[in-house]
């Protein structure tokens, strides 16, 4: 007869915190897998265009910087 792991067996095998796993049910359950990866691309795309402003703001500055004859 199987029985059914615990969570904190599973989470041990994954080693994960219960914790972790409750945060990421709260945040995932229910959601298909297609749409938790188009998530994960999505967040990452955000990152990379925030940095990409970033630098841009940083570019901006040193022009400005260059324009007002510091340089």
């Amino acid at each position: 007869m199987l029985r059914a792991a615990s969570e904190e067996e599973v989470c041990r095998k994954l080693e994960i915190s219960v914790a972790t796993y409750h945060r990421w049910n709260k945040e995932y359950g229910g959601a298909k897998m297609e749409t938790v990866k188009r998530l994960k691309e999505l967040e990452k795309e955000n990152g990379r265009l925030k940095k990409l402003v970033a630098e841009q703001a940083l570019d901006m500055d040193m022009l400005k910087e260059i324009n007002r004859g510091k340089w």
